[in-house]
């Protein structure tokens, strides 16, 4: 059971519990009116039979009853007294059939009484009355009862909430110090011990989720991190050699400029190499517009772009316009990181590029990848043994995997040795027209 369970239990025994009060007195006065109702009736027959002889007082609570009648001139019998309430106000005008039959709550002696009165076929009105304690008394005790029930009944309910809440309300207590424990070390690989399917065990549920995530994310950015220093320590250091060797002047000016020439171009390398580590690092963080994309006049501007980097290779292009939701800037890197790729491994220089339906295809005819190799094409900084003589820092494919995933695609590898290389990019795809 639940704390809310509990507390919606409680709520529901206090109403059931007050109606049935209603109810019971509800039922108490009309078995009372009811009564009144067959007295008055008994006392008319008697009236019309002329066997009708007045008696009863009401001012005794076992007393059966007193009646009055009354003429319609006003006159009542008996007359009242001491033991006999006072006749109602309207009595007369029932008498005279100008109202119908009534009920009346009045006081003799300090005592409650119920009174009925009721027209007589004969003319006048006849009042019924009877003291009225007895419901009263039974209605008193029966809402003492149902007091002291209600209470015990809330004060259970109190006592389950109680230790319902004691024991449901671990988790939050465990959550709590799960996360004072991560503010301490700023470490996300503590986890919280699920029990139960209620809400709270739900809730550390989904705190488990987003530890794992966050632990997940923290793991690719240390991995990025110590990947990116290891591949920058290199370049860096042939740098500084280069410019160490420039700063002394003792080199010929042929090899100074070759030098130079030299370090200009691992510049270049370089800087690409840090544009491709920001890219991974900044990932899908939210900040872009998402719009719609024409992904084949996207490809093909960057088939455009491609010619006039790689002049000798020939590029085959066959699209269909499609349109998708996406960051145009972040597919336009992806596609063009495929296209560089190709383009570098094309061995007769021939790059093949289809859309059709939402999936690129890019293929060349280049030497291929191993079966073995085919896994760990989209890793980070890696590159195939026949590709570590040419330029590039091995992140291409990694940025477009993660282009491709955020935007809610699969991209995959298929190739064989000395038969080229096909990528495919499947895309969701608003239309095709």
């Amino acid at each position: 059971m639940s704390v809310t369970a509990a507390l919606a239990a409680a709520i529901v025994a206090i109403l059931a519990l007050s109606a049935a009060y209603l109810v019971t007195r509800h039922e108490l006065n009309a078995e009372l009116d009811l009564s009144l109702r067959r007295a008055a009736t008994n006392v008319a027959r008697q009236v019309d039979a002329g066997t009708w002889v007045h008696a009863g007082e009401c001012l005794w609570l076992a007393s059966p009853g007193c009646v009055q009648l009354v003429a319609a001139d006003g006159t009542v019998t008996p007359e009242p007294d001491a033991n006999q309430p006072a006749v109602a106000p309207g009595a007369r005008d029932v008498a005279t059939g100008d109202r119908a039959a009534f009920y009346r709550d009045s006081t003799l002696d300090g005592h409650p009484v119920r009174s009925y009165i009721a027209p007589v076929s004969g003319g006048g009105a006849v009042q019924v009355s009877v003291r009225a304690d007895s419901v009263d008394r039974g209605l008193a005790r029966i809402g003492v009862a149902l007091g002291l029930t209600g209470a015990a009944g809330v004060l259970l309910a109190a006592l389950l909430g109680y230790l319902v809440a004691r024991t449901s309300l671990r988790p939050v207590a465990e959550l709590t110090r799960t996360a004072e424990t991560i503010a301490a070390t700023r470490d996300p690989a503590h986890r919280i011990d699920v029990r139960g399917d209620d809400e709270l065990a739900r809730l550390g549920a989904s705190v488990n989720t987003m530890l794992d995530e966050l632990d997940a994310a923290l793991r690719a950015q240390r991995r990025l991190v110590a990947d990116a220093s290891h591949e920058l320590r290199t370049p860096l250091t042939s740098l500084r050699a280069g410019l160490d060797l420039l700063a002394r002047g003792e080199l010929p000016p042929e090899r100074a400029v070759r030098l130079a020439e030299s370090l200009r171009v691992q510049g270049v390398e370089l800087t690409g190499l840090v544009n491709d580590l920001i890219e991974l690092a900044r990932g899908d963080d939210g900040e872009r517009h998402v719009e719609d994309v024409r992904l084949d006049a996207l490809v093909e501007h960057c088939v455009d772009t491609a010619r006039r980097h790689w002049p000798g290779v020939e590029f085959t292009v066959a699209v269909e316009a499609t349109v998708v939701d996406g960051v145009p800037e972040r597919l336009a890197r992806a596609v063009a990181n495929l296209l560089d790729n190709a383009a570098k491994f094309a061995g007769s220089g021939h790059v093949r590029v289809g859309l059709d339906g939402g999936v690129l295809r890019i293929a060349d005819d280049g030497p291929g990848i191993a079966e073995g190799e085919l896994p760990r094409v989209f890793d980070r900084f890696w590159r195939a043994p026949s590709a570590r003589g040419l330029p590039g820092s091995g992140l291409g494919l990694a940025i477009v995997r993660q282009v491709v995933e955020a935007h809610g695609g699969v991209v995959t590898v298929e190739s064989k040795e000395g038969e080229g290389t096909v990528v495919t990019v499947a895309l969701p795809a608003n239309r095709t027209t």
